[in-house]
């Protein structure tokens, strides 16, 4: 977690000169603020935060508001700064930092960019070994290896493989213009094609996570799972997830060729050829619909289906609308979608979580580099329903729907139907740079709060249904209103029937 980790001050404006002409590399780390043909030495302070990680600190959202905060930030939170505990002490240690500076103005930027990002990631990476390497040693190689080149692409390429070599995929740097496109698809309205696509790990390939309802990728037909093989013509090889969605992504108008390859049901494929128009892309956190619902006793009911399809900083807002909204219905039971939901603000998970719950329950616990354990809690919650609740997950429920569904699970509070989940225990810190790029770094992992351990392996549901019955309704449905495609969705039809179940005996465990 950011606040449990050291805190760095590495600001450019900051650096004081050294001056020491040399006429090559040596073994030292060389840095210049300056576009000089000098190499010159800098002094870099590091301000690391000395507080002692207490086990019997409290987590809470009262006590410890900062942490949740950072949570907030660990996915979309744009920080600009490293450490949220202001009231701990801090010394300073100062690092000398040099390297020969290009003379090209583009690599001297991202020159210092990579300053930066070594900084920040060895004060905050989850793994304080760096893969067992000698971080110094390695930003000292990457500069002389940068030092010749005349790119800003090149340079950035080597920015890209030094971070490989932590061995977590999740650490990463994207460019200022991936960067604004990546925080443009956050905030709720881009243009493109409406799909979700991320790297699946194992494989390196990008495969289509989930598509927008009505949206040009769902009315050609293409699915979740398709994997993702070329955007106009230019192979999707070794592309990161941000850099292919800022290629589907264009003015209103415009058309983009992909080809994807499916899989059907019967696990054949085929590679297809798809022409799709741009078009303006709402993205809408939740969907919601009523379903007629007759129990056993002949009875008939209301099911409120509430369908989560990211996390983004209106998520919990508008699910806590649309709960009320069917509340008034007289809604009775409800059914959370979170099939082929690929997470987003961490924050925004806990506070759906709360929607749900009572009390001071225990929603994460985060572990950090160090290993040392912290439970987030909520604090004197109060759910805004009681109501029977089943939550729906498959493999392409990940990262905060993970954190969401095993809150509820191990609160007892709800039922999982589906399939196991993605696998993705890990929460990264984003940091904006002074370049405009943005740095990932994974800085804590989670387990649930019965101290499951998620990472790689997801969770299992208390009830599967078969494979053919994963797939999210594909059919559109307004909100507030009943819908066939709904009721004919047999992981929903399972559901409902634990929800009788829960009615029946009054608990959710």
């Amino acid at each position: 977690m950011e606040s449990l980790s050291p805190n760095l001050d590495l600001k450019l404006a900051s650096l004081s000169p050294v001056p020491k002409s040399l006429t090559k590399p040596t073994s030292k780390l060389f840095f210049s603020v300056l576009n000089c043909r000098k190499t010159q030495k800098f002094r870099v302070k590091l301000t690391q935060d000395v507080n002692e990680r207490k086990s019997s600190r409290q987590s809470s959202y009262g006590c410890n508001e900062n942490l949740v905060k950072w949570v907030g930030r660990g996915v979309l939170g744009f920080a600009t700064a490293v450490s949220l505990c202001c009231d701990s002490p801090a010394f300073a240690e100062t690092l000398t930092v040099a390297f020969p500076v290009s003379h090209t103005l583009e690599v001297n930027t991202v020159q210092r960019t990579l300053v930066e990002a070594w900084g920040l990631i060895r004060e905050t990476f989850i793994d304080p070994t760096f893969n067992h390497q000698d971080w110094d040693l390695k930003l000292q190689q990457t500069m002389v290896e940068m030092f010749p080149l005349r790119s800003e692409d090149a340079a950035y390429s080597k920015v890209k493989g030094m971070l490989s070599t932590l061995g977590d995929p999740f650490t990463r740097i994207i460019s200022p213009k991936e960067y604004q496109s990546f925080r443009i698809g956050s905030d709720g309205n881009l243009q493109g094609v409406g799909l979700f696509i991320n790297v699946e790990p194992k494989t390196g390939h990008l495969v289509v996570l989930s598509c927008i309802q009505n949206g040009p990728a769902a009315r050609a037909g293409i699915h979740e799972g398709d994997e993702l093989i070329e955007i106009n013509g230019e192979r999707l090889d070794g592309v990161a997830s941000e850099a292919a969605a800022q290629k589907l992504r264009g003015r209103v108008g415009t058309t983009v060729t992909i080809k994807v390859n499916s899989v059907d049901n019967l696990g054949s494929s085929c590679i297809r050829e798809v022409k799709l128009p741009r078009e303006v892309i709402k993205l809408s956190s939740v969907s919601s619909a009523i379903i007629p619902h007759r129990a056993p006793d002949g009875h008939l009911s209301k099911t409120g289906y509430v369908k989560l399809a990211t996390f983004s900083q209106s998520a919990a807002t508008e699910m806590e609308n649309a709960i009320y909204e069917m509340e008034n219905q007289g809604v009775q039971s409800y059914i959370l979608d979170l099939r082929n939901n690929p997470g987003g603000l961490v924050k925004a998970g806990l506070d759906v979580a709360q929607i749900w719950l009572d009390g001071n329950e225990t929603l994460v616990n985060t572990i950090d580099r160090n290993g040392d354990m912290l439970p987030i809690s909520m604090m004197d919650g109060h759910a805004i329903t009681h109501d029977p609740l089943v939550v729906l997950v498959n493999e392409g429920s990940a990262s905060a729907s993970e954190i969401l569904a095993g809150a509820l699970h191990d609160n007892g509070r709800a039922i999982l139907v589906g399939h196991r989940t993605f696998g993705k225990g890990k929460i990264q810190s984003v940091t904006e740079l002074h370049d405009g790029s943005a740095l990932f770094i994974t800085v804590a992992k989670y387990l649930s709060p019965a101290l499951h351990d998620i990472d790689q392996v997801g969770i299992a549901p208390d009830v599967q249904c078969t494979t053919d019955f994963l797939n999210s309704p594909k059919d559109s449905f307004k909100d507030g209103s009943s819908d066939s495609s709904l009721e004919s969705d047999s992981c929903i039809l399972v559901a409902e029937h634990q929800l009788d179940i829960q009615e029946s005996t009054g608990s959710a465990s």
